[in-house]
């Protein structure tokens, strides 16, 4: 199994919007460091059968191209926020690729709030091209096991502060992005996962994501072989992280190929 990172920031991106030449606020990241260049977290799984694409960031035409994706065929949604939503407009670009509508899977009322921002993407397909995104949405619930493009994923409900959101495990790979709390279901679809990629946004504590001690604490509970950083603030610079993290435990970066063991 493949996994490409297209994108490991936060929701602002690293930089944010700002600093005091008005190029960027990269906080404590090096702006001389590459890896510190987020955009917004997104995945891309592929089995062998296609690309599940999970969330369809702001940056998804510039993350498409610069992972050279050729194959996209479905996505799934971890929730409704802006910056894990806002590129489903370029899914047109991925429907022309692919040459069919792509079914889209997240929690019904997840859905339902995309299209209410997206009426148009939800509407029936007119062939032969594509002059908008169309997507087929496949309501999936905290506990299912959905198929998607060749893949059997469980999909599994997290804690997220103020909203929910879905993780997902599908053979040794498991995603946790935008969770501060992760209960005893989730952790045990987690239970013997060998790559793990998660959340967290910065050092210190946060009300609403997972931050270095507490993805420390999931670690130590999960034992993965492999965990991997994203969705990372301008206060995770890589070259610290990469010097204090320990064994086992890395930074991600945006571009960030991982093979997972069948």
């Amino acid at each position: 199994m493949r996994v490409t990172l297209l994108g490991t920031g936060g929701s602002a991106g690293v930089p944010m919007l700002g600093g005091a030449d008005g190029r960027g606020d990269w906080g404590a990241c090096d702006p001389a460091e590459p890896r510190n260049l987020r955009s917004r977290a997104s995945i891309l799984i592929d089995g062998g059968q296609g690309g599940l694409l999970v969330d369809t960031s702001p940056d998804l035409r510039q993350q498409m191209l610069a992972s050279s994706v050729r194959d996209v065929s479905a996505i799934l949604f971890t929730h409704a926020h802006a910056d894990h939503i806002l590129g489903v407009d370029d899914v047109r670009g991925l429907n022309r690729m692919m040459g069919r509508p792509l079914e889209a899977f997240g929690r019904a009322k997840v859905l339902a709030e995309i299209q209410g921002r997206f009426s148009y993407a939800f509407l029936p397909w007119q062939p032969p091209g594509f002059f908008r995104p169309v997507l087929l949405p496949m309501p999936a619930e905290p506990g299912d096991t959905l198929t998607a493009a060749g893949m059997q994923v469980r999909v599994f409900d997290q804690d997220h502060g103020f909203s929910r959101t879905l993780g997902l495990r599908t053979g040794a790979f498991g995603y946790s992005t935008d969770a501060v709390e992760l209960d005893e279901t989730a952790l045990a679809v987690l239970q013997g996962v060998d790559t793990w990629v998660v959340g967290c946004f910065q050092r210190q504590t946060h009300h609403t994501h997972a931050w270095l001690g507490r993805v420390y604490e999931w670690v130590a509970r999960l034992r993965p072989r492999r965990t991997v950083l994203t969705h990372m603030g301008v206060d995770m610079d890589y070259g610290w992280l990469q010097a204090n993290l320990p064994p086992g435990i890395e930074a991600g970066f945006d571009g960030m190929v991982l093979e997972v063991p069948v």
